[in-house]
């Protein structure tokens, strides 16, 4: 796929920042499980926050595509970096699109600048894969709302400012019965659990929120009342094409390490890039790494030109987060035993990819919605 001037000028951009600022950090904070705000900062200087978020509201004015790029690039670089700037990108959107103007000065603009820590706040002990089965409720009150219930395993929570928070107003109503709500986390009514420890993507802090009689304003309401399902659900297309080019990212990282390695390890007297079962195994990565980034990029285009593109997510999703644990996995053998060690990159990196198969909606569920648009739309062309 030829990339426009454009697309390569952010292309550029994300990578040099990734060579140069993120990767040289990235064994640390994988180390010490740490919150790199500083990196943060400079992002937002650059323009990494918000790529698609309209320009006349402080975000970068691209495409999804653009976005895609980036998330490959700094991926690259450090999962977890990648993944602070999808967490962004999902709440740029649902403010540029669904926020009233005053909802956006509050909140938009210092969002993109990296001076407010966002979180988004969906899932519960009970809903998971299922976000029907939420159980958080807010309530109507004379002078808005009170918001009760809890969530866990949601990035940023313990150190965010502000979460956008999914919960129940019409306990009768199902899907249609659950609404958006802009939480400040400086209540004394929400308290967070502790930062949990990961097995990969460990300097992305995740932990619990609990919320215990929150009064909320009326405008805290993000969106129409009762529609917080869907429009939740409408930024996870954009959402999965992000988390496609992480898993096409980490992938990258892996071969980029396998085949230096290759190249320099001697075993009975050659380099081990000379034996035929390693060089097929370099050359299933690289196959399937372009196979993927494909996928991402037609998905990305997709979305720009306002197709059904559902299925496009969820196949690039799948297919680049399957393909980044088995690569990565791939890298690991290349590497021997080295591969098994702490400090060594492709170690980390497999680490990092399987998550890649979990957030953003389960590979079965995945397929599952893939088989669900096949039945209804027929195969994608």
């Amino acid at each position: 796929m030829r990339l426009s001037e454009t697309h390569e000028e952010i292309r550029r951009t994300a990578r040099r920042f990734a060579e140069d600022v993120v990767r040289p950090r990235a064994e640390a904070l994988d180390r010490d499980e740490a919150f790199p705000a500083d990196i943060y900062a400079e992002m937002a200087k650059l323009g990494l926050f918000g790529i698609t978020a309209p320009a006349e509201l402080g975000g970068t004015g691209l495409d999804p595509l653009a976005y895609a790029l980036v998330m490959e690039e700094l991926s690259r670089g450090y999962a977890s970096v990648a993944d602070q700037c999808g967490l962004y990108e999902l709440i740029s959107t649902l403010l540029s699109v669904h926020g009233t103007p005053d909802q956006q000065a509050r909140w938009l603009g210092p969002l993109l600048r990296a001076e407010i820590r966002p979180a988004y706040c969906i899932t519960e002990a009970e809903a998971g894969s299922d976000v029907s089965g939420i159980k958080t409720t807010a309530e109507r009150t004379a002078t808005g709302w009170r918001l009760n219930g809890a969530k866990l395993w949601i990035h940023n929570a313990p150190v965010a400012d502000v979460g956008f928070v999914l919960a129940r107003t019409d306990k009768a109503a199902g899907k249609r019965g659950m609404s958006i709500f802009i939480v400040p986390f400086d209540s004394p009514s929400v308290t967070r659990g502790p930062k949990e420890h990961k097995m990969g993507q460990r300097a992305s802090q995740v932990g619990a929120l609990q919320f215990d009689n929150v009064d909320l304003p009326a405008d805290s309401l993000l969106g129409a009342e009762g529609r917080g399902f869907h429009i939740m659900m409408s930024a996870l297309d954009k959402g999965r094409v992000g988390i496609a080019a992480l898993a096409v990212g980490i992938a990258q990282a892996s071969l980029e390490a396998a085949l230096d390695y290759a190249k320099t390890r001697r075993q009975f007297g050659q380099a081990v890039a000379d034996f035929q079962g390693l060089q097929w195994m370099l050359a299933d990565m690289a196959k399937e790494i372009t196979a993927a980034r494909l996928m991402v990029h037609h998905a990305a285009e997709a979305l720009e030109t306002g197709q059904n593109a559902t299925i496009l997510c969820s196949m690039a999703k799948c297919f680049a987060s399957d393909m980044a644990v088995t690569q990565t996995a791939n890298a690991v053998q290349i590497f021997g035993g080295s591969g098994y060690i702490r400090g060594f990159e492709v170690e980390r990196l497999y680490r990092d990819a399987k998550i890649t198969q979990i957030y953003e909606g389960t590979n079965q569920i995945q397929r599952t919605i893939i088989a669900r648009e096949l039945l209804a739309h027929g195969v994608p062309v």
